[in-house]
């Protein structure tokens, strides 16, 4: 048997709390009033597809997540959703392969929300020597390649730091999506051997910047950033 979608007050709430925000802070940035909001929370009221927009653009509910909301609160879903192999969006894919391919003789990978790759121009091929086979099978997942024990981790001169920026950016996109598979990943890569978290000092904008990967390669080491 399925189980029955989320009540919408529920996973508004939910949103509310993982922005850190009261009541009185929601009702007054979306422009009702508190009493309203507790009754939406609490399912004493449902809110109008309008409202369920309102409150998603205040608690910047990522567009995917927006379609949830709708959906538990019975109305039908706005917000499109394609595969990059899309015919529509044929032009943009366009455009991510002349900027890969512009990136030669360096790797350069065009990554999805689930860090699975999407697109790359196959350059250095070698950067994959001795990974395990099972990480190589599509779709290949970026973080598990890069952070494997028997992925690329073993040959990363700097494995502590790259995968502190890793798991920083990882955590930001739970923080911010609270994306079910995401919090598997950062789960699953967090037991990885490698180095230490990064300490609570280091300040946001640290890990904003650009960090570098620095690989040895067979013959010769190379650098890249992300």
């Amino acid at each position: 048997m399925l189980n029955p979608p989320p009540p919408v007050g529920g996973l508004l709430r939910q949103w509310r709390q993982r922005r850190r925000l009261s009541q009185l802070d929601l009702a007054c940035d979306a422009g009702i009033s508190t009493r309203h909001l507790s009754f939406l929370e609490t399912g004493r009221a449902q809110p109008s597809r309008d409202m369920v927009l309102l409150l998603s653009e205040q608690l910047d509910v990522p567009i995917r997540e927006r379609n949830v909301l709708l959906v538990a609160a019975g109305f039908a879903p706005i917000f499109p959703e394609r595969a990059l192999d899309d015919p529509a969006l044929a032009p943009a894919r366009a455009a991510i392969d002349l900027v890969l391919d512009r990136q030669k003789p360096y790797p350069a990978f065009a990554l999805d929300r689930h860090w699975r790759i999407a697109a790359s121009n196959a350059a250095l091929p070698e950067l994959y020597e001795d990974v395990a086979s099972e990480l190589m099978q599509p779709p290949v997942n970026a973080l598990r390649l890069s952070l494997h024990p028997h992925g690329l981790a073993p040959r990363i001169a700097n494995l502590a730091e790259w995968r502190g920026h890793l798991l920083y950016r990882l955590r930001r996109q739970v923080e911010l999506t609270a994306d079910a598979a995401l919090i598997e990943l950062l789960r699953e890569v967090s037991a990885y051997p490698g180095g230490s978290h990064p300490p609570a000092q280091t300040s946001l904008l640290e890990h904003e910047i650009a960090v570098p990967f620095r690989i040895r390669l067979p013959t010769t080491s190379s650098r890249f950033s992300a």
